[in-house]
């Protein structure tokens, strides 16, 4: 820190001084001042109150500063008029006095009557001090008065026989020649003309005064020439001017504090019902309907007040409306599934037996038998279906959540779908299944999400290879269902998880899927605290990717697989390269049967936020190119970046 004599040789700033190698001393600082003036920022956006009477009392400030320099600059010029008015007309008589004492001494000297006339000429300096006592008898306190020798006349005042003193002279405690300057005294001697000037005044002891000083060349009874200056203080008039300072000062600050204060009432009157609306509708939003603002009054804060007041009660009803209509709905599902169940049973009973018979039919009515049992197997799993619905919407369901090798699960599943993948003529290729993955989960719902995902994939697929993918990382565990099929449309994917939505309702549903599949896959999903996203372009195909958190309840921040495949990003960096050649497609292997294992290979770490979820609906994505999850599916160009999107569209295959 110390050396050389120096302190931080190196100097508290260096290059980047705002970054990491800023000095630990000056982060420090930065950080002790930034702290409170966050808080004062905060404070300042956040009070609208606090902006009005800040600006209020600002711009009264200013006001009141503009004023006051107005004012006082009207007071000083009047008092400096009136003070060079006055002085004038004290000057001018005082002038005329010493004029008429001349000569009158002069005719004294004349007719042999003066005592003070020796060889014919008049003693002048006895004369001048009784010239300056005379005059300056009445101005104590008010002027003083000066007398100079001219250039034009002797270099003393008197004769060189006379007794007069020599020098200056000056009533009270006046230095005369420090109070009277050269440019003054010159201008006397050029010219008989009265003269007056703004200056300083010196007096005994050091002690300094601003004055008007007026002066005239005047001659003596001896006919020589000699200077009278008044010098006028302006320490009544500083005095004045001080005092209206002071009181304006004293008005100016009263005046502001009364105009913060005023707008503060004011602007209380109208920020409080604000910010009593604003409550309300923070506690509406938290569900509590029956929250009203009060009101009292008739001006436009109750009417405001009484508008919001029946707009909150018209939200209560409809939202009561809609609640009360959302529980028949779900009654009403629950009741008929129940319902349909025991009947259901019989029926199957029957379609057994019928079934179990039907060699001894003819043809028709053999395969009449066969449609029925498949139709009933179908219809069986719908209403198994609506049932697992009905318990998500009522908040029914549990989640029993163990520790889970995903493998394992996702082998079942594999194992399961193959007798359809042989059908399609597609095969399964499985990365990162060479270490254990292991989360808390409900095996059941996390196999019954991958039989969703990879039913579909199989069959929108159209032949070509399925890859599933497993990672694990940062605190979750996901399974990516990547196909190689239609893809999805744009906009698709903000449907494909409503219920019983299909993106080709044509297209025939070969494994008799109820259209409900990926909708419990989301809430199977989302009773983890995890997300199903998914991703698709047309004609290139779509990845769904669950992702749940390592340990039950645990928040996820992100997840281990990218949601755009690297084959995707591969064709499009390709398709941007300067070569501009026709990007080849991703070359697929041969369809077979049966799940291969490739090579592990290391998936991107895609730190995106949770996607925002949205109405969990099964969408029949039978036909609609594969696309489910969160997020939406690769509708975007594919020169969008990669990222997590947040609606939940769901494709049925089950």
């Amino acid at each position: 820190m110390w050396r050389g004599g120096r302190f931080l040789p190196d100097g508290l700033l260096s290059e980047g001084a705002t970054g990491s190698r800023a000095h630990p001393l000056f982060r420090m600082f930065v950080r002790w001042v930034r702290r409170p003036l966050l808080a004062v920022a905060r404070l300042w956006r956040r009070n609208i109150q606090l902006r009005v009477v800040t600006a209020t009392l600002l711009m009264s400030l200013a006001v009141v500063l503009l004023l006051g320099l107005v004012v006082i600059g009207q007071v000083s010029n009047g008092l400096l008029d009136a003070k060079q008015q006055a002085a004038r007309s004290q000057a001018a008589g005082g002038f005329a006095v010493a004029e008429q004492l001349a000569d009158d001494a002069a005719d004294d000297a004349a007719s042999g009557g003066a005592g003070n006339v020796r060889g014919g000429r008049q003693d002048t300096g006895t004369w001048l001090n009784d010239l300056v006592t005379q005059l300056a008898s009445g101005g104590q306190g008010v002027y003083y008065l000066v007398a100079l020798s001219s250039e034009e006349g002797p270099d003393t005042f008197g004769t060189d026989e006379g007794s007069g003193s020599h020098g200056p002279r000056a009533s009270f405690d006046l230095k005369p020649e420090e109070s009277v300057s050269p440019q003054l005294r010159e201008a006397l001697d050029e010219s008989p003309d009265t003269y007056e000037q703004y200056g300083t005044i010196v007096l005994e002891g050091g002690r300094t005064e601003a004055a008007l000083v007026i002066g005239k060349r005047l001659n003596d009874p001896n006919g020589d020439p000699y200077q009278l200056y008044y010098l006028f203080p302006f320490q009544q008039e500083e005095k004045s001017l001080s005092l209206v300072k002071g009181t304006l000062a004293t008005a100016g600050v009263f005046v502001v504090v009364l105009l913060g204060a005023i707008a503060w009432l004011v602007v209380r009157q109208v920020v409080t019902p604000v910010r009593m609306a604003a409550r309300i509708s923070e506690r509406l939003a938290a569900g509590r309907l029956q929250e009203r603002m009060k009101v009292s009054g008739e001006d436009d804060i109750a009417r405001l007040g009484e508008a919001f007041n029946k707009m909150a009660k018209n939200l209560q009803t409809k939202i009561q409306q809609l609640e009360e209509l959302s529980r028949m709905q779900r009654r009403f599902v629950s009741d008929v599934s129940h319902e349909l169940r025991t009947p259901l049973t019989t029926v199957r009973m029957a379609a057994d037996v019928i079934h179990e018979a039907r060699d001894e039919f003819d043809p028709v009515t053999a395969r009449s038998a066969e449609l029925l049992l498949g139709q009933l197997d179908r219809f069986e799993s719908l209403l198994a279906d609506l049932l697992e619905i009905s318990r998500f919407d009522a908040k029914a369901a549990a989640l029993e959540a163990d520790p889970v090798d995903v493998r394992d699960v996702v082998r079942r599943v594999l194992e399961g779908a193959e007798p359809l993948a042989e059908r399609k003529g597609s095969r399964f290729l499985v990365h990162g299944d060479e270490r254990p993955v292991v989360a808390e989960a409900d095996a059941r719902r996390i196999e019954r999400v991958l039989r969703n995902l990879v039913v579909n994939a199989v069959e929108h697929g159209e032949g070509r290879d399925i890859v599933v993918r497993l990672a694990s990382g940062d605190g979750a565990v996901a399974v990516a269902v990547r196909d190689y099929g239609v893809g999805l449309k744009p906009g698709e994917a903000n449907r494909v998880f409503n219920r019983f939505w299909r993106a080709d309702p044509a297209r025939a549903r070969t494994t008799g899927g109820t259209g409900l599949g990926l909708s419990i896959a989301v809430e199977d999903a989302r009773l983890h605290g995890g997300w199903l996203q998914a991703w698709g372009e047309p004609g290139g195909g779509s990845q769904f990717r669950l992702t749940i958190p390592r340990i039950a309840g645990e928040p996820l921040r992100g997840s281990p697989i990218p949601l755009e495949p690297a084959d995707s990003r591969r064709r499009r960096e390709a398709a941007r390269a300067p070569s501009g050649g026709a990007h080849a497609s991703v070359p697929h292997p041969a369809p077979s049967s049966g799940a291969v294992r490739e090579p592990h290979r290391s998936p991107g770490v895609a730190a995106a936020p949770p996607g925002k979820s949205g109405a969990a609906g099964s969408g029949q994505g039978g036909s609609g190119g594969p696309g489910s999850g969160e997020s939406e599916a690769r509708s975007r160009t594919a020169t969008e970046p990669e990222e997590e999107q947040g609606g939940h569209g769901d494709r049925q295959g089950d």
